[in-house]
């Protein structure tokens, strides 16, 4: 029995995805899952570089802007959605399109994610007291001292994934890198991983334009009319995060700017190092040429089943 195939654009902040994932889905005739764990959220568009209306109508898109910032989406319910969403669209095509810069996300689908256990009350307890008494940074700091590998490449603004690996390092005495190394089980489709790739001065001149655009696009009002949501899990990212210090007279504009340029670029360096250690993924120049495309084509045709 011939097998479906996922083709899975993988790759930092910035970089051109979505508009490959697009031309891959054109090419295939087929359509998007999203794993990008920032745009399941529909009030938080500009922030998270959401593909726009012109973009959506080219290819249908799954998982973008389908859930409320007010909603709690795990990454096991991810993995359990995605993977039904993509065997009812492997009833109509043999190949769909994966794409986001979304790490573990990506995984969850690609192998899924290990049998962890679940949140222990009293850990839980005592570390959300640090965090609420020494801040974020004492988490870092712990999560750094226990698992360095895993800190080098989790998103340490947000404390509940800082909060989560330290809680299962306790409990099971490994370290989390490990644990989620692992894959539970495999997959019955056939996975290629596409990238693109750019020099790092290059690609962090291209989110600081990018932050621009955001900004010129309303990027500070859409954070304004989120501004009473700010202690939920998905604004504690990137883009807002800073805004909200803004808005709490902390910082200045031109600073709270600054830092989103910063911390974007951070965080690319993590997606970036991630990337690093995967031996199968094919990677496209930045601002492929047709015939890069036609090249890539071929390859994938080499490896479809």
């Amino acid at each position: 029995m011939k097998k479906k195939n996922l083709i899975s654009v993988v790759g930092p902040t910035g970089i051109g995805k979505t508009r490959l994932a697009i031309d891959l889905a054109k090419h295939f005739d087929t359509e998007i899952i999203s794993c990008d764990s920032r745009q399941f959220f529909k009030e938080m568009k500009i922030g998270t570089a959401s593909p726009s209306e012109e973009e959506l109508a080219e290819a249908p898109h799954h998982f973008i802007g389908n859930l409320s910032v007010k909603e709690y989406y795990s990454i096991g319910q991810y993995e359990e959605d995605a993977l039904k969403k993509l065997n009812e669209l492997f009833e109509k095509h043999d190949t769909v399109i994966l794409v986001g810069g979304s790490m573990m996300y990506e995984k969850a689908v690609i192998e899924g994610l290990n049998d962890l256990p679940e949140a222990d009350e009293e850990n839980q307890k005592k570390l959300q007291e640090i965090f609420e008494n020494e801040g974020i940074e004492k988490l870092q700091e712990m999560l750094n001292e226990l698992d360095p590998e895993y800190f080098s490449v989790v998103d340490i603004h947000n404390h509940r994934r800082l909060l989560r690996a330290i809680d299962v390092i306790w409990q099971s005495g490994k370290k989390y890198s490990e644990l989620i190394a692992v894959s539970q089980d495999s997959r019955d489709f056939n996975t290629i991983r596409i990238g693109i790739e750019a020099p790092r001065e290059e690609l962090y001149d291209r989110i600081n334009r990018r932050v621009d655009i955001m900004m010129e696009k309303g990027l500070l009002e859409e954070a304004k009319s989120l501004e009473k949501f700010k202690h939920l899990t998905a604004l504690n990212t990137v883009g807002y995060a800073e805004l909200f210090k803004y808005f709490d007279g902390e910082w200045d504009l031109d600073f709270a700017v600054s830092e989103i340029k910063k911390n974007s670029r951070r965080y690319a360096k993590r997606q970036l190092t991630w990337y690093r250690k995967a031996d199968d993924i094919h990677y496209l120049p930045l601002g492929y040429s047709q015939e890069h495309f036609d090249e890539l084509i071929g390859y994938i045709n080499s490896l479809i089943m």
